[in-house]
């Protein structure tokens, strides 16, 4: 049985098994982010890394006009505070810092902040209809919560065309550009991203773990990656996990993981 919260929240959250659905649910203002939203995103992946059970997060947005318009700049015009656990916890999300993995399921355009916030997912499932970009240029600003890295993701000739000229993509040239992993009708998006993270979930938490962290840092810092390494291999080699796999292997059956 699915747990919900209340509809009237700002975050919906769900289980399917082992994955927690998050659902951004200001549709009003086509998702974008305020500070209630960030202390609630930040403080449901924060639930979700403590909890044993959950091995995968699926992340989507309410309604059929964006997954997330990014800052919510009525808000922020207006003078609302910006909880600083929110915007630590947010910032963290934003640059693939969460150990669960995060699938986002792009119900709709995904363009400015919404498009970093995908960007700090770590697979993606897409609207046939979704659109994708960083426009920020257009209107005198560059893209300031992530999108700066773009090429950590794509080539850089594709990056810079993307940043330099603020246009908006579709699903297909996004998918073949490598940002996103899936192309999918809209009323499958949701199913198809949670089979995705079932997927992911089926695996071993640890090797999970060590596998997002070292694989976002051969990226972005090879250096840290190598010391991160030294650190993963003896952890996860040494697991229990890892004799169960073995185990699971030998005997063709599903393992047990314990995460350790």
């Amino acid at each position: 049985m699915a747990d919900t919260t209340g509809t009237d929240d700002v975050l919906v959250s769900e289980r399917r098994g082992a994955v927690s659905i998050l659902r951004m649910n200001r549709p009003e203002a086509r998702n974008a982010l305020n500070g209630a939203l960030m202390v609630a995103l930040a403080s449901a992946l924060d639930e979700a890394e403590a909890d044993p059970d959950i091995r995968a997060v699926v992340l989507t947005g309410t309604g059929d006009r964006a997954f997330c318009a990014g800052m919510d700049l009525r808000a922020f015009s207006s003078g609302e505070p910006m909880p600083a656990d929110g915007l630590a916890g947010f910032l963290k999300l934003l640059q693939g810092g969460f150990q669960v993995p995060i699938v986002a399921a792009i119900n709709a355009s995904a363009v400015a902040g919404g498009m970093e916030l995908l960007l700090g997912c770590d697979v993606a499932v897409a609207a046939a209809g979704s659109k994708f970009g960083l426009p920020e240029v257009k209107r005198g600003l560059f893209a300031a919560g992530g999108g700066t890295y773009l090429a950590q993701r794509i080539p850089m000739a594709l990056a810079l065309e993307l940043t330099l000229t603020g246009d908006l993509i579709d699903a297909d040239r996004a998918l073949a550009l490598g940002l996103i992993n899936q192309v999918v009708p809209a009323d499958e998006v949701l199913d198809a991203a949670v089979a995705l993270g079932e997927r992911i979930a089926a695996n071993g938490p640890l090797a999970l773990a060590a596998t997002k962290e070292l694989v976002r840092l051969g990226v972005s810092d090879p250096a840290k990656a190598r010391e991160r390494f030294d650190h993963w291999q003896p952890l996860v080699f040494s697991s229990e996990d890892a004799m169960e796999g073995s185990t699971a292997y030998v005997e063709k059956r599903d393992p047990v993981w314990k995460g350790r």
